[in-house]
C-alpha cells in the first residue's frame, strides 16, 4: 500500500471510529450510568455531612452521659455530708443539692432529644448507605448491559484500531501531521480527492493554472481553496 491509499483509508478508519464513538455515547445505557455517578457523587455528599452530624451528636450524648455520672457523684458526696450531722452547714447543703438536681433534671431532659437526633442521623446514615450499594448495583447492571448490546461495536473499534496502526506505520511524520492538524481543524475530514478539477469536498473548481501545477505536485499536496490534503486523481490513477 502506498502513502496517498493509506492516507485515504486512515481517514476512512478515524471517521468510522468516530461514527461508532457517537453511537456508544448514544447508548441508553450510557446515559444511566453517567445518572447513577451523578447520583453517588450527590450521596456521598450528603453522606459525609450527616456521618460529621451523627460523631458531634454522639460526642454530645457520651458528653451528657459523663456530666450526669459525675452531678451523681457529686449529689452523693453532698448526701455524706448531710449524713455527718454538720448542721451548720445544712443550708450550704441544701442549696447545692437544689442546684445538682436542677442540673441533672436539664441533662434528663436534653438526653432523650439528642437521643432521639441520634436515632434519626443513624437512620438517615443507614438508608444513604443504602442508597449507595443500590446505585453501585444499578451501574454494574447497566455496564454489563452496554458491553452484552456493545460486543460488536467494541470489537469492529478494535480491529479498526490495530488497522489504524498499520496507516499511520505506512506515513512519513510530516505527512501524519499535517493530517492530524486537518483533522483537528475539519472535523475528521482531512483528505479529499481530486476529481477531474475539483476537490471531492470543498468542490471548488480548479482554476487552469493552479490544476496544472496540481498534476505536478505529487500524489498528496495541499487544496489551494480549503487547505485540505488533497489527493490528486491522476498520480493516484
Amino acid at each position: 500500500m502506498n502513502d496517498y491509499e493509506a492516507l485515504l483509508r486512515l481517514q476512512q478508519i478515524d471517521l468510522e471510529l468516530m461514527r461508532d464513538s457517537r453511537r456508544l455515547k448514544a447508548m441508553p445505557q450510557q446515559k444511566r450510568i453517567q445518572a447513577a455517578d451523578a447520583a453517588k457523587r450527590k450521596v456521598a455528599g450528603e453522606l459525609t455531612k450527616i456521618v460529621g452530624q451523627r460523631k458531634d451528636a454522639e460526642l454530645e450524648l457520651q458528653d451528657a452521659e459523663a456530666e450526669h455520672e459525675h452531678l451523681m457523684q457529686k449529689t452523693d458526696e453532698v448526701k455524706a455530708l448531710a449524713q455527718e450531722g454538720d448542721y451548720r452547714q445544712a443550708s450550704s447543703i441544701e442549696q447545692q443539692l437544689t442546684s445538682l438536681a436542677k442540673k441533672m433534671e436539664k441533662i434528663e431532659f436534653n438526653y432523650k432529644e439528642m437521643s432521639d437526633r441520634l436515632k434519626r442521623l443513624q437512620k438517615a446514615e443507614k438508608n444513604a448507605r443504602d442508597l449507595d450499594a443500590k446505585l453501585d448495583e444499578e451501574r454494574t447492571a447497566q455496564r454489563a448491559s452496554f458491553e452484552r448490546d456493545t460486543a460488536d461495536i467494541m470489537a469492529r473499534v478494535r480491529q479498526l484500531a490495530d488497522e489504524r496502526k498499520r496507516m499511520v506505520a505506512a506515513l512519513d511524520e510530516d505527512t501524519l501531521a499535517r493530517y492530524d492538524a486537518a483533522a483537528k481543524r475539519f472535523g475528521g475530514l482531512a483528505v479529499e480527492k481530486l476529481e477531474g478539477n475539483v476537490p471531492s469536498i470543498c468542490r471548488v473548481k480548479l482554476q487552469p493554472s493552479l490544476f496544472s501545477d496540481l498534476k505536478h505536485a505529487g500524489s498528496i499536496t495541499e487544496c489551494p481553496y480549503c487547505h485540505r490534503l488533497l489527493v490528486t486523481e491522476e498520480v493516484a490513477d
